[in-house]
């Protein structure tokens, strides 16, 4: 059975609970992991938005969806803030590099 454009939303939400018990778990790479996953399945998303449109019910349920998504996302962004501050601090002094 092919995947409802819903189904896409349902499934950025999964890999946004998975990167948080990630972020918890101080799996940074895990995090990062789960990031990559939820890049694709937005990119297959806004594919399949271009010929499937939700109907009333369906963007009801993509509100509540979002909404737990961005709850994740500020999770993430906390537990995330003193990983961030301490890779800063040991970049400091050292030459940066354009790829």
């Amino acid at each position: 059975m092919p995947l409802m454009l819903i189904d896409y939303y349902k499934a950025i939400e999964d890999s946004s609970a998975k990167m948080l018990e990630a972020a918890k778990a101080e799996d940074w790479d895990g995090v990062m992991r789960f990031e990559g996953a939820c890049a694709v399945l937005i990119e297959q998303l806004r594919e399949r938005a271009r010929s499937e449109e939700l109907d009333t019910h369906a963007r009801a349920e993509k509100s509540k969806i979002m909404r737990r998504i961005l709850h994740n996302d500020a999770q993430i962004r906390y537990l995330a803030e003193p990983w961030l501050t301490h890779c800063e601090h040991k970049l400091e002094g050292q030459p940066a590099f354009l790829h």
